[in-house]
Parts: C-alpha cells; sequence; structure tokens
C-alpha cells in the first residue's frame, strides 16, 4: 500500500497492483447493493402481513411507503452533482453513504407512517448523492479496457442486493412481529457500512485531479489503475495525455463546471439529451411492476399464496442477476447500442405476451389451467431477464460515457433526476393502475417502449472501446489530444514516443508556472 495524495480531506493508501486496485473498486458498488436490497425487501414486505397490518396500508399508502424513496432520489441529484465536482468524487460518495445509513437507522425504528416515509426519503437522497458520485468515479477511474465491467456491475449489484434481500424476506416473513420487516431493513445498513470501510483505499479521480490543477497526484493515480504503478508506460503515458489535453481545451474553451453548463451549447445539450436518455428510459421499460409490486403482478397471473410468492422474489433475482451478467459482456463486446435495442425488443414481445395472458386469466380466473399461470409467470421472468440485459448494466455505464468531464457529474445527477421523477410517478401509480385496469397497464407499457425502440436506434451513438476523451470525437469530430488512442496502443497497432510525450508535458507545466 503506498499513500497517495487526493486533493481532499479523505486520505487513500492504494496497493499497487492495477488488478488490487480494480478490485477493492467493485466495493464500491454498494450504492446499487443498498437499491436492489430495498426494492426486493419492499416487494417482500409489502407480501408480508406483518408489515402490511403494522401500518395498516391501503392500496394508496403503500404506494406511499413504497415510492417516498424516490422524494428523496428527485432532491438528491439537485445537489449531487454539485457535490461531486465540489468536494471531490470520493468525498461525495461518504457523505451521501452516511446520510443513506442514518436513512436504515430510522427506517428500522419505524412506528408509523410518517416517520416510515421521511426515513426512505433520507435513503434516496442519500443513495443519490452517492450513486452519482460513484458512477462519475468509476467511469473516470476505471481502466479503459475494464470500463464496461467495472461501470456495468454497479447496477448490475441492484440483483445480489435483491437476491440477499430476497433471502432474508423469505427467512423472516414466518417471524410472529414487527422484527419480521425491521430486520431486514436494519441489514441494508451492512452495505453503506463496507463502501466507507474501503473509501481510504482508493485513489481519487485523476480528471478531478487535473482539473484541480494538481497534476502529478493525477499521473500517479492514472499509473495506478492501467500499468501497476509505472509512470513511464506508454498506456499510462497515453492516458494521462488524453486526460490533460481534454481537460486543458474545456478551460480554454470557457466550459465551466456550473450545472447550466449542460445546456449551454448544442453540443452539450446534445450529449446530455443522449446521455440522459437511459435513466428515464430504463424507468419506463416496465420493470416497475415487477421491482416492487411483485405480489400485485403474480396476482393477476393467479399465484396468491404469500410464501410461494416469496420463494419466486428469490428465483426471479437469481435469474435477473444472471441476465445482467450477460448483459454487460454483450455491453463490452458486442456494443451498448445493439446491446439496448435486442434488450428493449425483447421487452416488448413480453408485455404483449403478458397481457393477453392476463386478460385470459382476468376473463375466467375459476376456469384458468395451471398452464396458464405457469405460462404468465414464465414471460414474467422472461421479461426481467431481458430488461436487465441491457437497462440494469446501460444505466449507469452509459451517460458518463456520452457526456465530457465539464458536464458529466452535473449531467449524470439530471439522469437520475429524471429518472427518479418518473420512479415516483409510476411507482405510486402502478398499484392503482393495476387494480382498477388489470392486464391493460401491460399493453400501454408496451406500446410506449417501441417509440423508446426507434428514439434508440436514431439518436444513440455506440461508445465502445474508446476512452472518455476519445468519445468527443462522435460529437465534436475530432478528439482535443494528439497521442493515439489507448486501445491502439494497447493492441500493439500503434506507438506513443514516450520521451517526446514526457517532453510535451514538462513544456506545458513549465507553461502553466
Amino acid at each position: 500500500m503506498k499513500r497517495t495524495p487526493t486533493g481532499t480531506w479523505l486520505p487513500s493508501w492504494v496497493p499497487q497492483s492495477t488488478t488490487n486496485i480494480s478490485a477493492l473498486l467493485l466495493f464500491l458498488l454498494h450504492g446499487e447493493l443498498s437499491g436492489g436490497y430495498d426494492g426486493s425487501m419492499l416487494n417482500g414486505l409489502n407480501i408480508l402481513p406483518s408489515y402490511t397490518d403494522y401500518f395498516q396500508l391501503t392500496p394508496a399508502t403503500t404506494g406511499l411507503n413504497t415510492a417516498s424513496i424516490f422524494i428523496g432520489s428527485i432532491l438528491g441529484p439537485l445537489f449531487a452533482g454539485v457535490a461531486a465536482d465540489r468536494l471531490g468524487r470520493r468525498p461525495a460518495i461518504f457523505w451521501g453513504t452516511l446520510i443513506t445509513l442514518m436513512g436504515v437507522v430510522l427506517q428500522t425504528a419505524a412506528q408509523n407512517i410518517a416517520m416510515f416515509v421521511l426515513a426512505r426519503v433520507m435513503l434516496g437522497f442519500g443513495a443519490q448523492i452517492s450513486g452519482v458520485a460513484a458512477g462519475v468515479y468509476l467511469s473516470e477511474t476505471f481502466p479503459n479496457r475494464w470500463r464496461a465491467w467495472g461501470v456495468g456491475l454497479l447496477n448490475n449489484f441492484y440483483y445480489v442486493g435483491a437476491l440477499i434481500a430476497a433471502g432474508i424476506t423469505l427467512g423472516t416473513g414466518e417471524w410472529q412481529s414487527t422484527w419480521a420487516w425491521r430486520a431486514p431493513s436494519l441489514f441494508q445498513g451492512i452495505f453503506s457500512l463496507l463502501c466507507i470501510c474501503i473509501l481510504p483505499f482508493v485513489p481519487e479521480s485523476p480528471r478531478w485531479l487535473v482539473h484541480r490543477g494538481l497534476y502529478e497526484e493525477a499521473r500517479t493515480v492514472v499509473a495506478q489503475t492501467n500499468s501497476d504503478g509505472n509512470l513511464a508506460n506508454p498506456i499510462a503515458i497515453a492516458v494521462y495525455k488524453e486526460i490533460l489535453d481534454t481537460i486543458e481545451f474545456e478551460k480554454k474553451e470557457g466550459r465551466s463546471m456550473s450545472p447550466l453548463e449542460i445546456v449551454r451549447t448544442p453540443v452539450a445539450r446534445r450529449r446530455v439529451l443522449v446521455g440522459m436518455s437511459a435513466g428515464p428510459f430504463s424507468c419506463i421499460a416496465g420493470n416497475i411492476i415487477a421491482s416492487y409490486y411483485l405480489g400485485d403482478e403474480l396476482d393477476t397471473a393467479g399465484v396468491t399464496e404469500t410464501r410461494d410468492q416469496l420463494k419466486a422474489n428469490v428465483v426471479l433475482n437469481v435469474w435477473c442477476l444472471l441476465c445482467a451478467l450477460t448483459g454487460t459482456h454483450l455491453a463490452a463486446n458486442w456494443g451498448r447500442k445493439p446491446t439496448a435495442m435486442l434488450s428493449q425488443t425483447l421487452l416488448i414481445a413480453c408485455l404483449f405476451v403478458i397481457g393477453g395472458l392476463s386478460k385470459i386469466y382476468a376473463d375466467d380466473p375459476e376456469g384458468a389451467s395451471q398452464h396458464l399461470i405457469y405460462g404468465d409467470v414464465a414471460v414474467m421472468f422472461l421479461f426481467q431477464g431481458f430488461y436487465s440485459l441491457a437497462w440494469t448494466p446501460l444505466l449507469y455505464l452509459y451517460p458518463p460515457e456520452v457526456m465530457n468531464y465539464s458536464i458529466r457529474a452535473n449531467g449524470l445527477a439530471f439522469s437520475a433526476f429524471g429518472l427518479s421523477a418518473l420512479a415516483l410517478l409510476l411507482v405510486f401509480v402502478m398499484p392503482i393502475g393495476i387494480a382498477n385496469i388489470g392486464w391493460r397497464m401491460y399493453m400501454i407499457n408496451g406500446a410506449w417502449d417501441i417509440a423508446v425502440l426507434i428514439l434508440i436506434a436514431v439518436f444513440w451513438v455506440e461508445t465502445k472501446g474508446k476512452t472518455l476523451e476519445e468519445i468527443d470525437a462522435i460529437f465534436e469530430g475530432h478528439k482535443h489530444s494528439s497521442v493515439p488512442d489507448v486501445e491502439l496502443v494497447r493492441k500493439g497497432e500503434a506507438m506513443v514516443d514516450v520521451k517526446l510525450v514526457e517532453g510535451e508535458m514538462r513544456h506545458e507545466q513549465l507553461r502553466r508556472g
């Protein structure tokens, strides 16, 4: 371990192995561990009589208890981007995680709906602060060749947390006390504690350090995360020079870190609209129903026993995790855009099939065959898996790739805001919609998913195999550095004149004073 300057109050002791650093970075996936845990836990709690009876829930208060986390999720992004830019990526993760932990404690101790809702608002607020900062941090810190996996796993871990929660609620579901739902809530805090313990052992974002003028510190981090600490490695030199040149170009252009920068120029607006679309598109895809109201969804298919629904919750999360990992592989090797289009096409087909089968069951519940029920449940499970193929890894992977440094944190926060605003509406409305129009909800959802598929096909760009700086060429016509593309250097298809680049960087350093 080597002490590495971070330019912040939060110190860092970093291993001198790129592989070990990348492994430690994976522990910062706590935000989606907690988010997945929360969604699955609420799925389980909404099935448990000990929870619904304790709060005397109606369809409206069930929606309020569940959706209140998105009130905090709407407020959090208003501060998340600014916090990540001003405080540093790691300190922003720390403060967001601490707020989340406080929300967990309050939720566990809740005595009434008001206390439960307040706790969930805090949970959502803290999770968005740390989630936005983590998404930006991981995209800026992971070496390019591992970025799809490193950042894609941020949201894939949603299902790891969900699986843990499903198992815990299945185990506590038969307890004859309020600890049947309080215990699962308390366990949610473990992920936040783990993150706080790991933060001192990972470096600060090299791009944030360069923007702050901490050039040597940034170069050290680039070497640590790309070449086992070797400052003279050609790949580390190429990565650092791209970062240095690009951020210097943005400064000369007068690009600020203000939230208004995301709408200042046509290029910025295009980058934000393309990048932030992943949030709303994933939200309206249709998974809200199974993510928070699996019990209601299974009721429409004829699976009504509490124990059977809890078991289905466990199986569903195992299946979704496997699909999310498959989707990350596709995004890394096939590309972000084709993976999204494949997933969206499969989702549309599933929604119309689910709607049709649910209508048949609703027309004659007593005469419905077991084959119909099992078929409906099977397609529901397929739907969640197909959703996980693209939207789970791409939700945090795609936005920071598309946005350049000056708008990255605020742009990702804007994306999170759009997602949370829609989620607040949909999570509250879905149980009411299912109760009133049943199978028609699936048909409506399938129709708007067709529009989303068209938008992806027309407007999305491909970012596979490029560093964050090289993606500038897609939007601005050229990248802002003269060094060869990093992947070409890695593959031996291009060479970096290390002495020449070192001389250029020394000259630039003297010029800056």
